[in-house]
């Protein structure tokens, strides 16, 4: 989720970019002012704590009460002569053990890009700040991994002979639990309070069976001081649903304890971490053919094989967490722990992610810790009945509220939150075997503005100032932290459209941890090009610059479109360059328009474009990869409650007679590149040459050159193009093949020898400062990638393909990938 609307390119700081020196880059001034920098921050030496682990808080408001004007050399005085009463160690994501005073006194996010050094107190403050709550954690609770098991003890858990529930409720006068098992009636079921908040109760099991059935209805009932008695689900609850058989009903916390003979017990191994993600965003409940709701088994049985098929190596869910409107594509969670109900139970979520590791894809999570929703009856919000925010899961005030999202914040500084979001974490590792998180809304938690309104143009002091929300980069060091810990090859992606330097960064280097952050300014550059830009307007110098425009040693997911794209009030790259010719131009049966012709050539380009220069990764949009036609619109009042936009119309697939297919062909062809290439894992990337009038743009990533001809008209025949290494190149993947929906201009059975350029070792005397060319054919709107022929490995990766795919039994696909390399 996005929360600035202002054009997304030249977000990122220009320093430190591009990851190969491909173009040159305006260097910021390491002197850049500053204003007030961390001036509302606590003096370390000041802080007061509690000994006692709930409602602890680290909040720099509460720690700065007294001190407000407090300066950043002040803050660092304090900081210097501090020392933490416990041996100051830091255990950094490999599980190495660090001095405190080294990591705080020697950031390594400064080595890597030294116009950071301005603001080294600012990486040192938060630096203390992490290690000094890591060690509060591993004092009162034992570890970091041991304090992110508190499903273990909150909500409902089987002990010996009974149910034990635990709930946090510092504000609530009385508590009972009540549900189907009691017959809505608490009076049985009260409730005891200990010292930090946290009710407890313990129901003893009845004839040697649990008190409360499996699958039975339960809820929290407190009263208020105000003598108001509220009936809440709990907030640890694993599944919640609603009666179906009436409209907006509320929905009931369930308690979810199946027998061993209905559990389901995951049958396959996590399948290692890919050299780079080729990720497939995927929302359950709109994944069918027909307009309704998907389930999880639905779509393990029927869409992940077309995942699998097309070459990708990790699926991205959306909407797990479970959220009482639909329409919000899953953002406004209400419970936290528990599955979407509307796709099926928990175990058919494990199936859907047990078939998943079985065809080799990794499953990431799309998780959201930047808000909650508003909704009090039936999410967490209903625990705010008005207390302080110490006694509560989000901040009070402004604070505490989202005004764009109209959604809770949380406040990250709380120990019982530290401890509820962390655990929410492992609970969807450990129980459901997720092999990672793509976190929303990253901009919103990273400042107090929550990047509302606002124009980030790239000066450092954006990201390190007043305005930067230190309790939560906080939670997000130790988030990063854990989940690596735990599960070292996890896959933690950001969704940041501020470009934070140090997101994407390990903790032990003073950054947050993420392994990759999302290239959020590719989307928004295709668009405006698509929307607005004619043909001959198209500049390649920009378009180029804006896909390498990231920073060094810090990884991107790039992508041409993502769900953001496709709902309803925008429109898909296809639907943009297409329109209404989608509906009565795409079949075969016809010749194609010079619309249906330009659209689908320019959305393979621009895809393969982005995918092989946009970054580290790669990710796509369920139906984006064919050209699904239209856009997303959720059952809602506005459309009389229709599914009818809200699926994916795989028919469109299944035609033989419709162009549809040629884009999901190329897609599964250029996914199968780099699964031989391993061109997005190479840190070779180099630009050759960007020709605004010839519109081509050839550059290598790793040891494949490519040539993409944006031109709506000029064929360029023995075009030279520089290479690194010499030797013989063939065709290695031709948008412009026939198998694509192409002309298939270019021959793939033509060796291309290289020749010397210039002095060796003499940049300036070759050619595009490549020391080896070779001469192609380049017809207009293509682009073709040329591979340096290894006449051994060649027929060997064919025949492995050929038989990997033929114990799938998908000949069809046999026959696509073997042409795409055999020569």
């Amino acid at each position: 989720m996005s929360n600035s609307s202002c054009s997304l390119f030249n977000r990122l700081p220009t320093k430190m970019y591009s990851s190969c020196n491909v173009l040159s880059t305006t260097a910021l001034s390491s002197s850049s002012p500053i204003s007030s920098v961390v001036s509302s921050l606590a003096s370390v030496r000041g802080r007061c704590i509690t000994k006692q682990p709930y409602g602890l808080s680290t909040s720099s408001r509460k720690l700065l009460a007294k001190s407000k004007a407090t300066s950043l050399s002040s803050i660092i005085a304090h900081g210097k002569a501090y020392r933490s009463p416990v041996s100051a160690v830091l255990t950094n994501d490999s599980s190495t053990i660090v001095n405190m005073e080294d990591a705080a006194e020697k950031i390594g996010l400064l080595d890597l890009d030294p116009g950071l050094e301005a603001y080294k107190d600012h990486f040192k403050y938060r630096m203390r700040r992490y290690v000094d709550q890591k060690m509060l954690i591993e004092k009162h609770e034992g570890s970091i991994e041991k304090f992110a098991q508190g499903y273990l003890q909150f909500g409902f858990n089987r002990e010996e002979g009974c149910i034990v529930y635990r709930e946090w409720a510092p504000a609530a006068q009385e508590a009972e639990v009540i549900g189907d098992f009691n017959g809505w009636n608490g009076a049985g079921h009260k409730l005891e309070k200990n010292q930090f908040g946290v009710w407890s109760i313990r129901i003893p099991d009845i004839d040697g069976n649990p008190a409360i059935p499996h699958n039975s209805r339960v809820k929290f009932r407190f009263k208020h001081d105000n003598g108001v008695w509220f009936d809440r689900i709990p907030a640890w609850i694993k599944y919640a649903t609603q009666d179906p058989t009436r409209f907006a009903a509320p929905y009931d916390g369930v308690y979810w304890e199946p027998p061993p003979t209905e559990r389901y017990q995951f049958k396959h191994p996590r399948p290692p971490k890919p050299l780079a993600p080729r990720i497939y965003e995927a929302h359950v409940g709109m994944s069918s053919s027909e307009p309704r709701v998907n389930t999880y088994r639905e779509f393990a049985d029927d869409v992940l094989p077309r995942i699998r098929a097309n070459n990708y190596n990790t699926v991205q869910l959306m909407a797990i967490m479970e959220h009482s409107y639909y329409g919000s594509f899953g953002y406004h969670v209400t419970n936290f722990f528990a599955v979407s109900s509307r796709s099926g139970t928990p175990e058919d979520l494990k199936y859907l992610i047990d078939k998943a590791h079985s065809l080799g894809l990794q499953v990431l999570m799309d998780v959201v810790h930047s808000h909650a929703s508003n909704n009090i009856t039936d999410g967490l919000n209903g625990f705010d009945v008005g207390q302080s925010s110490q006694e509560s899961y989000f901040h009070t005030g402004d604070r505490g509220y989202h005004k764009l999202w109209d959604s809770r914040l949380f406040n990250y500084a709380n120990w019982e939150v530290l401890r509820f979001i962390l655990s929410n974490l492992r609970w969807w590792i450990d129980e459901y075997k997720f092999d990672g998180f793509r976190f929303d809304g990253v901009t919103s938690m990273l400042y107090h503005h929550h990047g509302i309104n606002m124009g980030f143009a790239g000066h450092y002091y954006e990201y390190f100032s007043e305005a930067t929300d230190v309790d939560a980069v906080v939670y997000l060091m130790l988030a990063n932290n854990l989940v690596h810990s735990i599960l070292p090859d996890a896959t933690v992606i950001a969704e940041d459209v501020s470009g934070m330097p140090g997101l994407s960064r390990p903790v032990s280097e003073g950054g947050i941890g993420f392994d990759y952050r999302l290239a959020m300014a590719i989307p928004d550059k295709w668009i405006d090009y698509v929307k607005n830009k004619k043909d001959g307007e198209w500049s390649m110098n920009e378009i180029t610059w804006s896909l390498t425009n990231r920073r060094y040693t810090e990884k991107c997911i790039a992508y041409a479109e993502s769900h953001d794209q496709a709902i309803v009030g925008d429109k898909t790259i296809a639907f943009l360059l297409m329109d209404k010719e989608m509906y009565s131009g795409m079949s075969t049966l016809n010749d194609a328009s010079p619309v249906v012709e330009r659209g689908i050539a320019l959305h393979k380009m621009i895809h393969f474009l982005t995918m092989a220069l946009g970054g580290e990764g790669y990710l796509n949009f369920m139906g984006n990869e064919f050209g699904h036609p239209e856009w997303i619109d959720f059952p809602r009042e506005g459309n009389g409650w229709s599914y009818d936009k809200c699926r994916r119309q795989w028919d469109l697939l299944e035609t033989d007679h419709l162009r549809f297919q040629f884009l999901n062909a190329f897609d599964r062809a250029l996914n199968l590149l780099d699964e031989k290439f391993k061109f997005l894992a190479s840190s070779k990337q180099f630009v050759s040459s960007t020709d605004e009038n010839d519109k081509v743009i050839v550059f290598e990533r790793g040891d494949l050159v490519f040539v993409f001809n944006f031109h709506p008209e000029n064929t360029y025949e023995g075009y030279k193009v520089g290479c690194d290494l010499p030797g013989k190149y063939r065709v290695a993947l031709d948008t412009d093949a026939w198998e694509f929906g192409g002309l298939g201009r270019v021959g793939h059975d033509v060796d291309h020898f290289t020749e010397p350029e210039g002095v060796p070792g003499v940049p300036e005397t070759n050619f595009n400062n490549r020391p080896n060319s070779f001469k192609v054919l380049s017809p207009p709107r293509t682009c073709v990638v040329y591979y340096r022929v290894d006449e051994a490995g060649t027929t060997n990766w064919v025949t492995h393909e050929k038989s990997y795919l033929e114990e799938d039994n998908n000949s069809s696909e046999v026959s696509t990938r073997i042409r795409i390399f055999e020569r």
